[in-house]
């Protein structure tokens, strides 16, 4: 059976924002900007040829065809994460990795990484920012920006000032020996890179907040 379905990211854009009635909050659900949430809808009611939402003034509201739309899509959604959930990685241990939308993967060597590291079952969720680490959706978070966070163990991703790439723990949870792993194996990634200019991630100390 072939499935004709929409683009899963505007379906995603279109979910959240229905469930809040804003594209403001579905972005902070999401980790994109309000404006790419609205172009998301705006496509995927060009794709549909039918109107989802009513755009009045700092108002967002369901069209009749969105209000009928958005439990089918809720249901949809709640039944692919069950069945997500529902998947165990090969590993004695679990550890979920939240990895910010913009991050290559390629960079992490995940393949490598699970080989060498049998005993993990490293699952991973993208993108993730820090309020899945802070509710306990992920374990450790690669994120993007300071790296300052009071609570959390920050580790540098490459070289660098200002804004950059972090590995970031909770500080109860840090020393953990599939954390540790996981920290030690950015340590141990060679600098080269053929895939990036910069680099392949590389720890490069911590900061204690």
């Amino acid at each position: 059976m072939t499935y004709t379905l929409p683009p899963l990211n505007a379906l995603r854009a279109f979910e959240a924002a229905a469930r809040h009635l804003s594209f403001k909050l579905a972005a902070h659900e999401l980790h994109v900007t309000p404006a790419a949430v609205g172009q998301q809808v705006k496509a995927l009611e060009a794709r549909l040829g039918v109107r989802l939402f009513e755009r009045l003034h700092k108002q967002l509201i369901l069209t009749a065809a969105g209000q009928a739309y958005l439990p089918e899509i809720s249901d949809g959604f709640r039944r692919i994460a069950d069945a997500t959930s529902q998947l165990k990685p090969a590993g004695a241990v679990l550890l979920q990795l939240g990895v910010h939308g913009s991050f290559d993967l390629r960079r992490l060597e995940l393949a490598a990484f699970r080989s060498a590291y049998a005993e993990i079952g490293l699952r991973v969720l993208q993108p993730a920012g820090l309020h899945e680490l802070v509710e306990g959706k992920v374990d450790l978070l690669i994120a993007r920006g300071l790296g300052h966070h009071p609570g959390y163990r920050c580790d540098r991703v490459n070289e660098g000032s200002g804004l950059g790439d972090w590995l970031i723990a909770p500080e109860g949870t840090a020393d953990c020996p599939e954390i540790v792993s996981f920290r030690d194996w950015l340590r141990a990634l060679p600098v080269e890179n053929p895939l990036e200019v910069h680099g392949r991630p590389r720890l490069v100390g911590n900061i204690r907040s």
